[in-house]
């Protein structure tokens, strides 16, 4: 396990994840692990988390698995739960909080947004050095509170915008979005092939309007806006 590709927030985007499945096949990865949001925003949550399952080594869940199982009045999110089978939510219901390894001696911890919940959303560019610092503590979800190590390197996803950060506490990289990155679809391979940890960032080309064209041949709900997202990054809380 020296090279592994971490993807996020694929957001039911079947032709941005088919055009990075196709390039991390190409780059020589040994695992692929998903941090999180399958589902919700576009239209083929199915057919997304199908190639999860057959692609990724480890996967754990974001904030659309844990609402996409709500039931709801709001009538986007109950088309995205109409494309779904039972297998699927069964998957999603499945899946854990987090996955931690070691790689070249270095503790690694990978999450969605936060190492307390799905649902707290942290970036540096709106909240303090605090705030961000936060990312790297342990807690119960990490099922380490009680432990004095923390992790070296935390990877998250979330927020949808790649940066990586050094602080004397170790290192924080967020890998992007699969689906909604506006200029290309983004992920990254953590390389420890040489003793030592390199993080790069990859973006993908793929094609939008075909994409697009799929979510109204499938008549979307909500099309509007995910034509907003994936055109001009005007992103828009579902609920």
């Amino acid at each position: 396990m020296t090279k592994i590709a971490i993807i996020s927030d694929i957001h039911g985007n079947l032709t941005a994840l088919e055009a990075v499945l196709k390039d991390i096949e190409k780059r020589g990865v040994n695992q692929i692990y998903c941090l999180g949001d399958l589902v919700g925003k576009g239209p083929r949550g199915s057919e997304c988390i199908k190639l999860v399952r057959n692609h990724c080594d480890k996967v754990i869940y974001g904030n659309w698995e844990v609402f996409i199982r709500d039931e709801t009045d709001n009538e986007t999110i109950k088309w995205f739960q109409s494309q779904l089978n039972e297998d699927d939510f069964n998957y999603l219901t499945s899946l854990p909080f987090h996955i931690e390894f070691e790689l070249n001696g270095k503790l690694i911890r990978c999450f969605h947004a936060s190492p307390r919940s799905v649902f707290e959303r942290i970036a540096p560019e709106y909240h303090p050095i605090e705030k961000c610092l936060s990312l790297f503590e342990n807690s119960e979800e990490t099922e380490s509170l009680h432990l004095k190590r923390t992790p070296d390197i935390v990877f998250y996803g979330d927020i949808h915008l790649t940066f990586l950060r050094t602080y004397e506490i170790g290192i924080l990289c967020n890998v992007g979005s699969v689906g909604l990155d506006v200029i290309d679809a983004t992920y990254v391979i953590v390389d420890g092939s040489y003793g030592t940890n390199s993080i790069n960032f990859i973006r993908v080309p793929y094609d939008r309007e075909a994409e697009l064209s799929a979510a109204r041949e499938l008549g979307m709900v909500g099309y509007e806006q995910y034509y907003k997202e994936i055109m001009y990054d005007q992103f828009m809380e579902t609920k």
